[in-house]
Formats: structure tokens, sequence, C-alpha cells
């Protein structure tokens, strides 16, 4: 599955998970590595960088942002074999 084929399911589902969400797509143009997603949601915040595959390459600070922005909310790789994983996750910080 492409990357973008992946992502643009990914937005639905969560959408379909936290009713109300808003759910904004990063140019990764405007900072190299910046994840791909931020999802905002009543107060809190999430990131996450999505992956056609568990072994795809990462980019340069990709690594780095997903670790800064996991210490000040919640952020994650995401990809079709730890979705599942990352989405529970997920529902459990937005229920915090």
């Amino acid at each position: 599955m492409l990357e973008s084929k992946f992502q643009a399911n990914l937005v639905a589902e969560l959408k379909r998970r936290f009713p109300g969400c808003i759910v904004m797509k990063n140019d990764a143009n405007y900072i190299q590595g910046i994840p791909d997603i931020l999802i905002l949601y009543n107060d809190m915040w999430a990131s996450l960088e999505c992956k056609k595959s568990a072994s795809a390459k990462k980019q340069p600070n990709q690594e780095y942002y997903v670790r800064r922005m996991n210490e000040m909310s919640f952020s994650r790789f995401i990809c079709p074999e730890n979705k599942e994983e990352v989405l529970n996750e997920l529902q459990q910080t937005f229920q915090t």
C-alpha cells in the first residue's frame, strides 16, 4: 500500500474514532522531519508519522521530532503493522 493511501485511510479512521477532532497534514517542506499528521482533540494533541511499512526508511530528523513531540504530548511512527496498537495507545491518552 502506498503511504498516501494509508495516510488517507488513517485520517478517516481518526475522525471516526475521535468525533470532533481536527486532523491537519503538516508541510514536510516547512520543517524537515516533522510528523505528517497533527490531531487536535478537546484540550489535547498528538502527532503521527506515517510509514507504508514497518521497514520503511526514516528521513533525517524524523526520530528526533517524534521523540521530542512524544515528550510534550503523544507522538508515534504508525504503519499498517502497528496501526491498531498505536490507535489504542492514542485512545488511552485522549481518555486521560
